[in-house]
C-alpha cells in the first residue's frame, strides 16, 4: 500500500500538529504506511506511534533560499525513493515545496488548509501551489470562498479530529478558573481575554485566569497583565503536555481569537465538557461545532464587554454552565478520530 507522508514545519505544541498525531496514529493502526517530515525544525510536542516514520530535513530557513534549495533537494529525494506516496501537505510552504519538489514525478497531493486563508501573506504564491494539487481539504464551508473557482472546485469540507482518549467529563464541583490554550501570538489576541479578565475581576474577585501556551508576545503580555492591576490571579504555565488533565474541572474555557481554522484546543474543551465560550471568529471553525446557548457561547470578535458579560454568565449560573458541559462533551463521539480519518482517505482514493 502506498505510504502517506505529512508535510509540516515541526511537531510543536500546535493544533495541526495534533491533528497530524491523532490522524498518524490512526493510519498506522490501519495497516497504511507514514511518514512525518518536518521541514523547519525538529521538535516533538506530541508522542508519536512508534510505527511513524518522524524526520527532519532542515532548520528554520528565516527566508533563506540556500535553505529553501537544500529542502526541495532533500524533498525530491525522498520522493524518489517512495514513488506513488499521497503527500498530505498540512501547510502553505509545505505544498509549495512539495509542488516544486515532485516536478515532473506522480503523485497524489492533498493539501489541508489549516486556518483563515484571508490571513496568509504570500496569496499569489499559494494559490500556484493550491492550483497544482488534487484534493484542497477544508475545515469549514467558509473558507472556501476565499479562493478562485479553479482551486474551489477541489474543495473537501473535513471537519478536525477528537481524540477517544481525552479525559471523561468532570461532574464535580468545578474550580474557579478561567483557562485558555494556545500559541501567545496577535492571532490569538490574548490580551482580549486579559482585558475581559480585568473587567470580570470587578464582579468576580475569586477566580484566576489560567494560561497555556508559548509565545513571542509573553512578555508583552505579562506586562499588559500588570497594567491592569490582575497579576496576582494569572497563572502562566507555558506549555504542558498533560494541560487536559490539569483544565478538565475548569469552570470554564475562553479562546478569544481574532481568526481561526479551527482550534484544536477549544475543540477538545468543548468535548471535555468544559463550559466553552469564543469568539465568533472567521471562518467560522467555533460556530460550526457551537449551538449558541447548548454547547457554547459566542461572542464578536475584539468585544471587550461581551466576552466579560459572558464569562459572568457562565460563572454565575450554575444550570447554564452544566448545560454548555452536557451539550460539548456530545462531541467527543461525533468527530471521533477514526472516521475523520477515513474522510482524508476517501478524498484521495486511499483504500484501507
Amino acid at each position: 500500500m502506498n505510504k502517506i507522508v505529512f508535510i509540516i514545519p515541526n511537531m510543536t505544541g500546535g493544533g495541526t500538529e495534533r491533528v497530524i498525531s491523532l490522524l498518524s496514529g490512526e493510519y498506522v493502526k490501519r495497516g497504511i504506511p507514514v511518514a512525518i517530515m518536518q521541514f523547519a525544525g525538529y521538535e516533538h510536542a506530541y508522542e508519536l506511534d512508534e510505527r511513524v516514520e518522524d524526520f527532519a530535513i532542515s532548520r528554520q530557513s528565516k527566508g533563506n533560499p540556500l535553505i529553501w534549495g537544500g529542502r526541495i533537494l532533500k524533498m525530491r529525494s525522498y520522493f524518489k525513493k517512495n514513488p506513488g506516496c499521497h503527500i498530505f501537505a498540512f501547510s502553505v510552504m509545505g505544498a509549495v515545496f512539495s509542488v516544486i519538489a515532485t516536478f515532473g514525478m506522480k503523485r497524489r497531493l492533498l493539501v489541508a488548509e489549516r486556518n483563515s486563508p484571508d490571513s496568509c501573506n504570500v496569496k499569489k504564491l499559494r494559490n500556484w501551489a493550491y492550483r497544482h494539487a488534487d484534493v484542497i481539504t477544508f475545515q469549514t464551508e467558509d473558507g472556501i470562498p476565499y479562493f478562485p473557482p479553479d482551486i474551489a472546485k477541489k474543495a473537501v469540507v473535513i471537519p478536525n479530529p477528537i481524540d477517544a482518549d481525552l479525559p471523561a467529563r468532570y461532574t464535580g464541583e468545578r474550580a474557579k478558573k478561567i483557562v485558555t490554550v494556545g500559541r501567545l501570538h496577535s492571532q490569538k489576541n490574548q490580551a482580549l481575554l486579559l482585558s475581559a479578565f480585568a473587567d470580570f475581576k470587578k464582579r468576580r474577585t475569586d477566580y484566576q485566569l489560567h494560561i497555556y501556551g508559548e509565545g513571542e508576545l509573553e512578555e508583552k503580555l505579562k506586562n499588559l497583565a500588570k497594567e491592569l492591576g490582575i497579576d496576582k490571579d494569572v497563572v502562566w504555565h507555558g506549555f504542558s503536555k498533560q494541560v487536559k488533565e490539569e483544565i478538565v474541572d475548569s469552570r470554564m474555557f475562553v479562546l478569544s481569537s481574532d481568526f481561526e481554522g479551527i482550534s484544536n484546543s477549544m475543540l477538545e474543551a468543548l468535548a471535555m465538557g468544559i463550559p466553552t465560550i469564543s469568539t465568533d471568529c472567521p471562518i467560522g471553525g467555533a460556530r460550526v461545532y457551537m449551538e449558541e446557548g447548548v454547547s457554547g457561547l459566542l461572542v464578536p470578535v475584539k468585544d471587550r464587554r461581551a466576552l466579560a458579560e459572558a464569562m459572568l454568565r457562565v460563572a454565575e449560573d450554575d444550570a447554564l454552565a452544566e448545560r454548555l458541559s452536557l451539550g460539548g462533551a456530545k462531541l467527543k463521539d461525533k468527530y471521533s478520530t477514526g472516521s475523520i480519518a477515513a474522510r482524508f482517505l476517501e478524498a484521495t482514493g486511499i483504500h484501507a
